[in-house]
């Protein structure tokens, strides 16, 4: 693919987009074969597309295993893109390799779920945030020490904290040094990987709002994965959800939270905890478990969970469409042209459960007589 940069499209009201990324997909070998087309691919990611505008947060929800942080670690160039398109600043990185791609590091960063290990224990506050700065030359060697210390006072660090060691902190002032540690390269993008998760509330509250701060200093674009839907709420500007490695329903946060039109977003939203005891939340509880993904059900993969399934769920998978107002869904309920044709795809369904149960019985024919008792 051409590398050459590109002119970045602008939002209808003259935003430009930081980050697209189209038709990404992420495929693990698990059980692989001679013959490549028999290997047996986990699908991480399959398929996700959004835009992120500079200078704004979106936020990724879904369950345990939808593949929020292989989408991140894709993005970040951590993995290896198995297919689709990561458009940087106007830069096509999905392809770019060695030198190229090191040039480009220090404008893409993450920060870890886990700030206890994700710091060396063997280095001091100070050789933590500005290793990488001296690795990428970002100030000169005379600029260095003021220039970390800066970064660390920004994320609220005292700067004789510069010659302590990482076990000498709380959990909450570890994911500041992570915080600084990230800051120090000037990065455009942060991809904050569940950042909070491993913090009490009130350490949490301090740093989405550190958070906050330095996106308006800064100027910098965030995309922030998270299970805590009250957080992405109060944070992020742009919502995904994701299920089973595809982004099912994407769109502005109110959009998201006021409307939300696909039956897992709607399930997961009603998880949400209201402070008000006289409130009653009607809950939406799924049945079952999340289907592998190293094999997905045909069709739509949430119609095994999804309590409005009809036929062609099972078939077809839904398209991924704009309803208005930059509001895109996976779901066949906003498709005119399948509901319109339910008949159809009913009839499809009987053909293939016929087969199935023809193929079954022909199977069951062929086994040994011995074998038949057996399984009696």
């Amino acid at each position: 693919m051409n590398n050459t940069p590109i002119t970045t499209p602008e939002t209808d009201n003259g935003e430009k987009y930081i980050l697209e990324v189209n038709n990404l997909k992420e495929y693990f070998p698990i059980s692989k074969s001679l013959f490549k087309k028999n290997t047996v691919y986990l699908k991480a990611v399959d398929g996700v597309s959004f835009k992120l505008r500079e200078g704004k947060t979106i936020g990724i929800v879904g369950e345990s295993g939808c593949g929020k942080t292989t989408l991140g670690r894709t993005i970040l160039r951590l993995y290896e893109p198995t297919d689709g398109e990561i458009i940087f600043d106007g830069v096509h990185i999905e392809k770019l390799k060695g030198e190229a791609l090191r040039k480009l590091r220090p404008n893409f960063q993450m920060i870890f779920q886990d700030p206890y290990s994700s710091l060396s224990p063997r280095m001091t506050v100070g050789e933590i945030v500005g290793e990488a700065v001296k690795v990428h030359n970002i100030v000169p060697p005379e600029e260095y020490k003021d220039y970390v210390v800066d970064i660390m006072t920004k994320c609220g660090l005292q700067p004789h904290y510069f010659d302590r060691y990482p076990h000498e902190f709380s959990g909450g002032q570890r994911q500041r040094i992570c915080i600084a540690k990230a800051l120090a390269l000037k990065p455009k993008l942060v991809i904050c990987d569940e950042p909070v998760s491993a913090l009490d509330v009130s350490i949490q509250a301090q740093i989405i709002n550190l958070f906050k701060d330095l996106q308006e200093s800064e100027h910098l674009s965030y995309i922030f994965i998270s299970h805590d839907l009250s957080v992405v709420e109060h944070i992020s500007d742009d919502v995904g959800v994701m299920y089973l490695g595809n982004m099912v329903e994407y769109g502005s946060k109110r959009e998201m939270f006021d409307n939300p039109l696909h039956p897992y977003t709607k399930a997961l939203f009603s998880a949400i905890p209201i402070p008000d005891p006289d409130t009653k939340i009607k809950r939406i509880v799924l049945e079952g478990d999340i289907p592998s993904p190293a094999n997905p059900p045909a069709g739509c993969k949430f119609h095994t969970r999804c309590k409005q399934c009809m036929a062609a769920c099972k078939v077809l998978n839904p398209e991924f469409k704009d309803v208005g107002n930059g509001h895109f869904v996976a779901c066949h309920l906003y498709d005119q042209e399948v509901m319109s044709k339910p008949e159809y795809y009913e009839e499809i369904v009987r053909q293939q459960e016929e087969a199935a149960a023809q193929a079954l019985a022909e199977a069951e024919a062929k086994k040994p007589h011995w074998f038949k008792k057996k399984d009696k």
